[in-house]
C-alpha cells in the first residue's frame, strides 16, 4: 500500500466547466498543488487571477510533457476525449475525464488498453452516480428497501442551442451516460443488447456535422442480470422540456421516481393486499441528505444546498456548492483516493467503456431503424 501521507499533483485541462473542479482539488488534503490549462489565454489569466492558481498552461501538450503532475483531469470537448485520455495515460499520468469517455467503440478499446499498459488510473467523472438522489437510492438498495428490482428507466432532457460548435447535431445517445449510468450502477449490471428508435425532425444544418437526423432517441436495453431490462430517452434539440437528468427504480417492495430537476424524489411503497383486487400503494416526497459523511471535512462545503446562483458566473457553483446536485466533491475525492490508495477508481476504464458503449450502440441501432445491436464487453481486452 502507498503511504497514506502521499500527496498528488493534479492539473485540470479545460476551464469552461473544469473551473468548477480546480478549487475542490486545491482543497483536498491529499493534493499538493493544482495547475490549470486552457487554450484561451484570456480565460486562463482571468480564472487564475480570480481563484489564485499560479501554475498555468495554454495547451495539453505542456502537461503531457511535464513531470510536475501525477494526474490530469480532462474537461475538454467531447470529440477529443478518446484520443486525449489515451495520450494522458501513455504519458505516465493518471487520467480523469468528463463524460462521455469517447464516441466510438474503437476509442473505448484504446482507453482500456492504454490503462492496462500504463498501469495508471482512469476514471470517468460521471456526476449522475454521486448526486443526492442517487446516493439516497444507493443507501435504500443496501438496506434492501426496494426488494427485487423489476425495471429501470432513465432520461436526460436538454436543449443545446447556441452551445459550442461541436455540440451541434450531436447524436443524443452519444451523450447519454447521465441517464444510463445510474441504472447500470444501481443494478450492478452491464447492458448487453439494445433496440433504439430515433424520433422527431432535426433541421438541416444540425444534421450535417454528424449525419444524425434525430433530436430524440429512445432505447430499450437488455441487461446481464436475469429478467432485467431498462429504458432510456435522450433529447438534445427541438424538444420543449426543461432540463432534467432523471432515473426511476421500480422494485417489488418500493419504487423511486425523480422527474423534475428542482423537485424532490417520489417514493412509492407496496402495501397490504386489499379486499378485492390489488394492493394498496403509498407515496411520499423525500428529501435526500447531502452526505458530507462520505467526504473529508475540507470538501464538505462543496456539497451544500444553495438556492441562488449567478447564471452569468459559471464557477459560482463551486464556491457555493451543489454542482450537479453535490456530486463534484465526491468525484474528486474518489479519483484522488484511488491514486493514493493504489486501487481502481469506482468508475474505472472498463466500467466507463461499458456505460459509454451502451449509448454508442443505441445510436447505431437508431440509424438501423431499431435493429438489435449487441453491446461489446470490455472485460477481456
Amino acid at each position: 500500500m502507498a503511504e497514506q501521507s502521499k500527496k498528488i499533483r493534479v492539473a485540470v485541462a479545460g476551464l469552461r466547466f473544469g473551473g468548477a473542479f480546480a478549487p475542490i482539488y486545491h482543497a483536498h488534503p491529499d493534493v499538493e498543488y493544482v495547475g490549470i490549462c486552457d487554450p484561451d489565454e484570456e480565460q486562463l489569466k482571468k480564472y487564475g487571477d480570480t481563484f489564485g492558481f499560479e501554475r498555468r498552461h495554454s495547451n495539453l501538450d505542456e502537461l503531457l510533457q511535464s513531470d510536475e503532475y501525477d494526474a490530469i483531469h480532462l474537461v475538454t470537448p467531447i470529440p477529443q476525449h478518446g484520443k486525449q485520455a489515451v495520450d494522458v495515460l501513455r504519458s505516465g499520468k493518471h487520467c480523469a475525464c468528463t463524460v462521455p469517455a469517447a464516441t466510438t467503440i474503437e476509442e473505448l478499446k484504446s482507453i482500456v488498453q492504454a490503462q492496462k499498459q500504463s498501469n495508471k488510473n482512469y476514471m470517468m467523472m460521471e456526476t449522475a452516480v454521486y448526486t443526492y438522489p442517487f446516493l439516497h437510492a444507493q443507501r435504500m438498495l443496501q438496506q434492501g428497501d426496494f426488494g427485487r428490482i423489476q425495471f429501470l428507466r432513465g432520461a436526460h432532457y436538454q436543449d443545446m442551442e447556441n452551445w459550442p460548435a461541436y455540440w451541434m447535431g450531436l447524436p443524443p445517445m452519444h451523450y447519454a451516460t447521465h441517464a444510463i449510468a445510474p441504472l447500470l450502477a444501481i443494478s450492478g449490471a452491464r447492458a448487453t443488447k439494445v433496440h433504439c428508435f430515433g424520433s422527431g425532425v432535426m433541421r438541416e444544418e444540425l444534421r450535417r456535422q454528424y449525419g444524425n437526423p434525430y433530436p430524440v432517441e429512445t432505447a430499450i436495453y437488455q441487461l446481464d442480470k436475469p429478467n432485467l431490462s431498462a429504458e432510456v430517452t435522450r433529447t438534445l434539440f427541438h424538444t420543449a422540456r426543461s432540463y432534467m437528468e432523471s432515473f426511476n427504480i421500480y422494485g417489488e417492495r418500493a419504487s423511486m421516481e425523480w422527474h423534475m430537476e428542482d423537485e424532490e424524489q417520489i417514493l412509492f411503497k407496496m402495501g397490504a393486499l386489499m379486499e378485492g383486487r390489488g394492493r394498496s400503494m403509498s407515496s411520499e416526497r423525500i428529501k435526500p441528505a447531502s452526505r458530507p459523511d462520505l467526504l473529508p471535512p475540507e470538501l464538505a462545503r462543496y456539497i451544500t444546498h444553495q438556492i441562488e446562483l449567478d447564471p452569468d458566473n459559471p464557477h459560482q457553483s463551486v464556491l457555493q456548492g451543489n454542482g450537479h446536485h453535490g456530486s463534484h466533491p465526491h468525484l474528486v475525492h474518489e479519483f484522488v483516493r484511488s491514486i493514493v490508495e493504489e486501487r481502481r477508481p469506482a468508475i474505472d476504464a472498463i466500467t466507463a467503456a461499458n456505460w459509454t458503449a451502451a449509448g454508442i450502440c443505441a445510436h447505431e441501432s437508431a440509424m438501423k431503424d431499431g435493429q438489435e445491436v449487441r453491446i461489446p464487453s470490455f472485460d477481456e481486452i
